[in-house]
């Protein structure tokens, strides 16, 4: 947490059933330098993995991803949280958690948890559907321009 990424996380006077803890740049870099002897690299995670524009990289080069996001998750506020295409997609839930949807189905599951893991089910199975095909059809492609003998028709 104090080179690679500075994750500015606190809370004000209200917020919970403790005192204030709000974040402190100059405070965080003091403790990093202290105990671990490194000085913070708050831009160190966009410079080496981009993300200035995450929908236009997602737009350019990302695929079938979903964003899954319970919103009661504090980090969702930095998540993915709407379509950026076809094939990169956000789901999320108000009710939901980090990683919640991750778990193995139970019985026990609510209502609102058993949906979001159904809909990202129907999403990749749709996705391996389309690969499936797509592959299927160059294979259709080459055995039509050679026999067995690898002679041409």
């Amino acid at each position: 947490m104090c080179t690679e990424m500075v994750m500015p996380i606190g809370h004000g006077a209200n917020d919970i059933m403790f005192q204030a803890w709000p974040f402190d740049l100059n405070n965080h870099t003091k403790t990093c330098q202290g105990l671990f002897g490194v000085t913070r690299r708050p831009h160190w995670i966009t410079t080496e993995f981009g993300g200035r524009d995450i929908k236009s990289v997602l737009r350019n080069f990302g695929s079938n991803i979903i964003f899954s996001n319970g919103l009661k998750d504090p980090y969702s506020a930095g998540g993915v949280l709407q379509d950026i295409s076809d094939s990169v997609v956000a789901i999320y839930t108000d009710k939901g958690a980090h990683c919640l949807d991750l778990g193995t189905p139970t019985a026990t599951d609510l209502d609102w948890l058993v949906s979001q893991q159904e809909k990202e089910i129907k999403i990749i199975g749709l996705w391996l559907a389309d690969y499936n095909a797509r592959l299927l059809s160059k294979a259709h492609g080459r055995m039509g321009k050679q026999s067995c003998l690898g002679e041409s028709q």
